[in-house]
């Protein structure tokens, strides 16, 4: 992976990735679920386990694989991952059996975990932490004009083979890290000095860098909180929203359409919204994700629309304002997710960001491990509403924090922090 031809800057580089990966998600994910029932014969406790299977590799890998950024190379984690991602899905795609997919899973999720810390630590390397923000802003408006043309591409090819979304898609993320290994940059990070790598050594002082770290960044503590509950919820609102609307409403007729082509349409609609939604607050975004008390508050105003919404969309028996409130908590969600990443490299060390956001990304993967069958259950057990209402309240806890970074005084950067001896791998001064 050292070949490389004249290197983009980091911010085109950063586009690139973020658009293909979203056309590619679109493409694989819009219609996943028919594949996997009417191709794969999959029942319902083996799409279960499909979920919990992937959640359950990030949560093993995702910290081992944020100290590979760490020590070695951010590029690298990054290509490595998107190479493990292309092939897991593309060993999805190719034999629809359960055993295939289950491997697939557990392929694709290394995959995710060697970006989940690399990606956001890279682009504040290369770009500087304060720049992160607008780019993040940016990239997830060219992510979902990309998805547009993913979920209409999606669609299409389902109607030719059930797999083939899966097979175009790995292919493109595979093409992806191809072209990164040729253009994509990488200046602003040291790696460990080769004479002095151990590499069990070095992941061992890495991941206690970034325990040490969190233990001393009170906020850092209540992200892993707050991202427990996040990934409780959104882990049951995903496995449960689809079937909510299968099982409690009557789709409106499409003529001689298949009703999975609704599916396709709420795609389009869901990013079409949330363009309009987040293009005419960009600037103001932009400034916001640069101050840590605003971003607190755009996460708390943000965070408590999709709250709402969610609710809304559990309790509601009208088809149309339960499309209307899945809409606006997409658009609420597309509106947050930047700003959190931001807040996130405003808190964590150059020398530890990507140990550290991984950290914080296992803590999400532990809620959807814990709390996604738990919904399931309730699901199962009581009603698909109540479970979904459940789902929508684990986002509450989230907000009496978010309140409190707002009104609490900025905390000096956590890059003028110095580390003890040992503690971490070191990076040149001045870096992210």
């Amino acid at each position: 992976m050292t070949m490389q031809l004249k290197s983009l800057t980091a911010e085109r580089a950063y586009y690139a990735l973020s658009a293909t990966q979203s056309l590619a998600f679109a493409v694989m994910f819009t219609v996943y679920t028919v594949y996997y029932v009417q191709m794969a014969r999959l029942d319902p406790l083996q799409l279960v386990l499909v979920g919990t299977t992937l959640e359950l590799t990030c949560f093993l890998f995702d910290v081992p694989t944020g100290i590979v950024a760490d020590v070695y190379s951010r590029r690298l984690s990054i290509l490595l991952g998107l190479f493990f991602l292309g092939a897991g899905f593309t060993l999805v795609g190719a034999v629809p059996l359960f055993a295939a997919i289950l491997i697939g899973q557990v392929i694709s999720g290394v995959g995710y975990t060697f970006l989940s810390g690399a990606t956001t630590a890279w682009l504040a390397d290369e770009v500087g932490e304060q720049n992160v923000g607008p780019i993040l802003l940016r990239a997830g408006q060219m992510g979902r004009i990309a998805g547009l043309v993913g979920t209409g591409a999606s669609v299409a090819l389902a109607s030719v083979a059930l797999n083939l979304p899966y097979l175009v898609g790995g292919g493109l993320i595979l093409a992806l890290g191809v072209f990164l290994v040729l253009f994509m940059p990488e200046h602003g990070f040291t790696p460990q000095p080769r004479e002095g790598r151990n590499t069990w050594q070095n992941m061992w002082h890495g991941f206690r860098g970034g325990a040490r770290a969190m233990r001393g960044a009170p906020l850092l503590i209540m992200l892993l909180g707050v991202e427990f509950f996040m990934g409780a919820s959104g882990e049951g609102f995903d496995r449960l929203g689809d079937a909510h609307l299968l099982a409690n409403f009557t789709l409106p007729s499409l003529g001689a359409l298949q009703p999975v082509v609704w599916f396709g349409i709420l795609g389009i609609a869901g990013r079409l919204l949330s363009i309009a939604f987040v293009e005419p607050l960009r600037k103001r975004l932009e400034k916001a994700s640069q101050n840590p008390a605003a971003t607190a508050r755009g996460l708390l105003l943000f965070d408590a629309l999709t709250a709402v919404c969610a609710l809304v969309f559990a309790l509601t028996g009208n088809f149309w304002i339960a499309v209307a409130a899945l809409m606006m908590r997409e658009a609420a969600f597309a509106a947050g997710d930047p700003l959190f990443h931001a807040w996130l490299v405003q808190n964590t060390r150059a020398d530890a960001r990507a140990t550290m956001i991984s950290m914080v990304g296992q803590a999400n993967a532990l809620g959807q491990i814990a709390g996604g069958p738990g919904i399931g259950l309730i699901g199962k057990v009581v009603s698909l509403r109540t479970a979904l209402a459940v789902a929508a309240l684990l986002l509450a806890p989230a907000l009496p924090f978010y309140a409190r970074a707002a009104a609490s005084p900025p905390a000096p950067s956590p890059d003028r922090e110095v580390l003890r001896s040992g503690d971490a791998p070191a990076v040149a001064e001045g870096q992210g």
